[in-house]
């Protein structure tokens, strides 16, 4: 997608603070945190939320929350939340799927 954020990030033609890259995700640290720990995990293929990408690419759904485990044992996290907002009225910003690793904190529930 041209004009996708996450793209031009997956590209390299954007900057980022990169926490883990592999063949099918790159996570990074987001610019505005809401925990200590706020890292975003999205898949390198572009597909606008997490129902689109479990049903079109279940194997790159599977690498997600793969990378989002993989994350918290680097960031040595005691529990993490895992988010994904679908719409702009659940807050998406950027459609192009991606999990938010919260942690760092106690967590309240229920979310905001």
């Amino acid at each position: 997608m041209p004009e996708c954020l996450f793209c031009a990030i997956v590209a390299g033609d954007i900057p980022a603070d990169i926490v883990l890259r592999t063949d099918s995700v790159v996570a990074f640290r987001d610019i505005d945190p809401k925990a200590p720990t706020h890292i975003l995990v999205v898949p390198t293929e572009h597909h606008s939320n997490v129902g689109e990408l479990s049903e079109q690419a279940p194997e790159a759904a599977a690498a997600v929350l793969q990378a989002a485990a993989e994350i918290a044992r680097m960031e040595d996290l005691a529990g993490y939340r895992l988010v994904f907002n679908t719409g702009a009225e659940a807050g998406q910003s950027v459609f192009h799927v991606h999990g938010h690793v919260l942690g760092g904190r106690s967590l309240t529930w229920p979310p905001g």
